[in-house]
């Protein structure tokens, strides 16, 4: 093939000017079969073509009437669009009631954290015209402790111990000896990564709601007195159980508590004096009644590994 051969793969000879190359206009040659040519699909969609490369492309020379149509077929091909994700990936029900849910979470959220604010803050028209409802939702799971942030902080350990009197199976009445139920709790949470609530703030709850209601001769001020005292009862009994106080048949017939108390001494650069004399309260005996025993107390004709009265 030589510089005189016709056709689109001719080649220049050198000196001349290109030959122009008309643009075309959409029509398909003569004698051209269209039945297979993707414009004519019978769905009417014309599938994305890849660009021809840029050097196969003519520029526009300004003399022919320019219609676009060379890029009407030659849409780029990207990469495919990822799926939905989330909740646009729900179909529309699914979509509407998940919507519903946020919107519960978010007014539920709203309404517990101003709870908690009105709670904590001080008196105001609000708490005065509607703190029981306030305390209806905090009390008893949410209550806010803040003796952390005193001024002056809780700085004494406090020892809740109890001991029992108990009727054993032969009948014979006796006493156990002193039972240390906050260092049982200690030793169950020491060690332990995921400690239980009861084991830490059960008995300390219980202890510091009966000293809240109670005066100093140890008289309850009150409904809520009486009911931290059967509170602290029930609990001191059914841990009593639980350390088979009285051994194998034996009955929790009256309890008593008695709390002590011991500072905390300051560290080394402080200058502040602290008495290191622990200081013991002791309550009168309870007498269990069968309510407090159903609580834990084991019946009399149950059975189980016997311990030592003490």
């Amino acid at each position: 093939m030589d510089a005189y051969d016709k056709g689109s793969n001719a080649r220049p000879v050198p000196g001349e000017p290109a030959a122009a190359v008309p643009v075309p206009d959409g029509s398909p040659p003569e004698g051209h079969d269209t039945s297979d040519s993707p414009e004519q699909k019978p769905s009417g969609e014309v599938p994305a073509r890849i660009p021809q490369p840029y050097g196969d492309q003519q520029p526009y020379d300004g003399q022919q009437p320019y219609d676009g149509q060379q890029y009407r077929d030659t849409a780029l091909a990207g990469p495919p669009l990822p799926p939905p994700a989330g909740i646009s990936a729900l179909s529309l029900p699914y979509q509407i009631a998940a919507a519903l849910a946020l919107a519960v979470v978010a007014v539920a959220a709203c309404v517990h954290v101003g709870m908690v604010f009105l709670h904590v803050a001080p008196s105001n028209t609000v708490t005065k015209q509607h703190g029981q409802a306030i305390d209806e939702w905090i009390y008893p799971e949410f209550e806010q402790n803040w003796k952390l942030f005193a001024p002056n902080p809780l700085q004494q350990n406090i020892a809740v111990q109890v001991r029992a009197d108990v009727r054993a199976a032969d009948g014979e009445i006796r006493t156990t000896r002193w039972y240390d139920l906050s260092a049982l709790d200690g030793a169950a949470i020491d060690g332990n990564l995921l400690p239980s609530h009861t084991q830490q703030n059960e008995l300390r709850r219980a202890w510091d709601f009966f000293v809240a209601t109670h005066d100093n001769a140890n008289r309850p001020n009150g409904l809520r007195g009486s009911l931290s005292e059967k509170y602290l009862r029930r609990i001191v009994v059914l841990r009593l159980d639980r350390e088979q106080a009285g051994g194998r048949g034996a009955v929790v017939q009256q309890v008593q508590v008695r709390s002590r108390t011991t500072n905390v001494p300051p560290p080394k650069w402080s200058q502040e004096q602290v008495s290191d004399k622990p200081i013991v309260r002791v309550l009168p005996w309870w007498p269990v009644s069968e309510a407090d025993r159903a609580a834990g107390t084991r019946p009399a004709e149950s059975t189980g590994t016997e311990a030592s009265a003490r």
